[in-house]
């Protein structure tokens, strides 16, 4: 892939935008941890952030290239997942002087999300040594972290340089690995919704970063077995997708052509898994899972004659968001107070462009389809009923869609009656 292509941008666009990526460089393949070295010539103050497993994976290699240009090294130690809170935001920042030029984190998503926000609102630069092919967040400029139990994600800036050796990635963790295969196959559904939306909201949409991230998802999902035996060059090849759909985002200024009902419903299993301390998937797999349950939904709509639009009422969802998000609700309920989103009426937009609706809605792999795509990942669907109960998905399907700014399939869906 030719990402010093990518990375000048694009300024003639059909939809009006200019197109910027501000990376200075990506390297993915053999050896390309090596080209640190050379990227980081003009820095001698590097604060160096792992957590206790990147840190023997990649970690010391980093601080062997680099030596005395590292003052300090931070490595996070936590049972299970390390979550991107303020305890983990202030650890960082303890650990950085005014002498540092330069962050370097060594991980993926939560160790990602950590340096870029930390970084931003620094005024420093961060590299990214990736050590796992799982998610997408690599080049886009969005942190997104848990503050006040409620999962937010921050505008920040993108990475100066991203790493990612074939050597280390293909040894990743299985998990992570499906993970990210999860995060490329749950563009389908999030392309889907920006197209939905453009038809209901008028909202902004660009054909050209439609087209491209709709292709390298097409040339992704064929990969699944291949990735399974850890294939190198199709570990490369899912790892530039992760990071060319971050470029997207970066193109557009937002998540919209990465993320979607089927991230919505990740992020609700994520935060009520917190809140609730019970388990939950790694982001991407819960993406993939995600886009089979939304699916689901878009082929309920399918078989709707004409839209049948259902009053809202306040009382009952005020108390649900209650009931189901517990201490984050009242932020989640300001959220969408403010932005008005759950009073709009939309009767009269369905029902003049119905039939261009659920065209749309069509262009999505239908549910069997899907299913067949996560086998072949090996993400079996029973797993996905075993870890979540029917209650839970049931409150994913209504209340997911509250813990962001974003229409899309959810709310066409909560707007009918069934």
């Amino acid at each position: 892939m030719d990402f010093g292509y990518l990375l000048k941008g694009k300024y003639d666009c059909n939809c009006g935008k200019e197109h910027t990526c501000p990376i200075d460089g990506v390297s993915i393949g053999e050896n390309a941890i090596c080209d640190l070295e050379l990227y980081a010539k003009d820095y001698n103050n590097i604060l160096l952030v792992c957590d206790t497993n990147t840190y023997k994976v990649c970690g010391e290699r980093v601080e062997a290239l680099l030596k005395d240009k590292i003052y300090d090294t931070l490595v996070y130690h936590s049972e299970g997942f390390l979550v991107p809170d303020e305890a983990a935001i202030e650890q960082m920042e303890k650990k950085l002087q005014k002498k540092t030029d330069l962050i370097i984190g060594v991980g993926s998503g939560v160790i990602n999300d950590l340096c870029k926000y930390v970084s931003f609102n620094h005024n420093l630069p961060y590299f990214i040594v990736a050590t796992a092919p799982s998610m997408d967040g690599y080049a886009s400029n969005g942190a997104a972290l848990i503050i006040n139990n409620m999962k937010v994600t921050y505008s920040a800036r993108v990475p100066k340089v991203i790493i990612g050796e074939t050597s280390v990635l293909k040894d990743a963790p299985m998990d992570m690995i499906k993970s990210g295969y999860g995060d490329i196959l749950g563009k389908y559904s999030c392309l889907n919704d920006w197209k939905l939306s453009k038809l209901v909201n008028d909202e902004y949409f660009c054909q050209y970063v439609y087209d491209m991230t709709y292709d390298v998802v097409e040339k992704t999902v064929p990969l699944a077995k291949k990735l399974l035996k850890r294939d190198g060059e199709s570990i490369k090849t899912l790892m530039e997708a992760l990071v060319l759909v971050g470029i997207a985002m970066a193109y557009i200024g937002t998540s919209r052509p990465a993320s979607g009902s089927e991230h919505h419903l990740s992020h609700f299993f994520e935060i009520t898994g917190i809140i609730d301390d019970e388990p939950y998937f790694c982001h991407g797999t819960d993406v993939a899972y995600s886009m089979l349950v939304v699916q689901k939904l878009r082929d309920e709509i399918l078989k709707m004659d004409y839209p049948k639009i259902k009053e809202f009422d306040e009382y009952y969802w005020e108390n649900n968001i209650k009931r189901v998000y517990k201490k984050a609700a009242e932020g989640i309920i300001q959220l969408q107070k403010n932005l008005g989103m759950i009073y709009q009426d939309k009767t009269n937009v369905y029902n003049e462009k119905w039939t261009e609706i659920k065209n749309i809605l069509k262009e999505v792999p239908n549910v069997a389809d899907t299913e067949k795509l996560l086998e072949e990942i090996g993400l079996p669907v029973k797993d996905f009923y075993e870890m979540y109960s029917k209650e839970k998905l049931e409150d994913a399907i209504k209340y997911s869609k509250d813990l962001k700014d974003r229409y899309t399939v959810l709310w066409l869906y909560s707007h009918l009656s069934k």
